[in-house]
């Protein structure tokens, strides 16, 4: 299960409760916060250190999971920085953002702006939709800390 959503508790005690021996665990999202590692421990205990940037948990009942670079960002931690696949939504935003600019710089004072929302959102949907993947619901939880600062660094 590799969360990358930039949001907080997406892996959670009731998904940690159902994985299957042998799952691997990793987060390219944002902060080391996607994956409850203090639900992964409170089922499993502290891990063990297996090689280089993988954990394994053990839990009670003798399954394993394997936590990639501690939950933080595995791709950076622990991979060679971002691939093609983020480099096209970083890419596509950027053109979306020269079009937004280009449209609406009468309206515009001299400073720094925002992406706005909507880009952002037509960028993730297009892609998942590419990837035909589907989506839930954030929690109400989850939509507070998006639209806060004060959890995270």
């Amino acid at each position: 299960m590799i969360t990358a959503t930039g949001n907080k508790d997406i892996l959670r005690r009731e998904h940690i409760e159902a994985l299957k021996d042998g799952a691997v665990l990793g987060n390219s999202g944002h902060f080391d916060n996607e994956v409850s590692k203090t639900a992964l421990e409170s089922l499993a205990g502290t891990p063990m250190r297996v090689r280089d940037m993988v954990d394994q948990y053990t839990f009670p009942d003798g399954r394993r999971a394997y936590l990639i670079a501690e939950g933080r960002l595995m791709n950076l931690a622990a991979g060679q920085g971002h691939p093609v696949e983020i480099m096209d939504m970083s890419f596509a935003i950027q053109a979306l953002s020269l079009e937004h600019l280009v449209k609406n710089h009468a309206g515009m004072e001299p400073r720094v702006y925002d992406v706005p929302d909507e880009l952002d959102q037509q960028v993730a949907r297009t892609k998942l939709k590419v990837m035909g993947v589907r989506i839930d619901e954030l929690t109400e939880e989850q939509r507070k800390y998006l639209e806060g600062w004060q959890e995270g660094t």
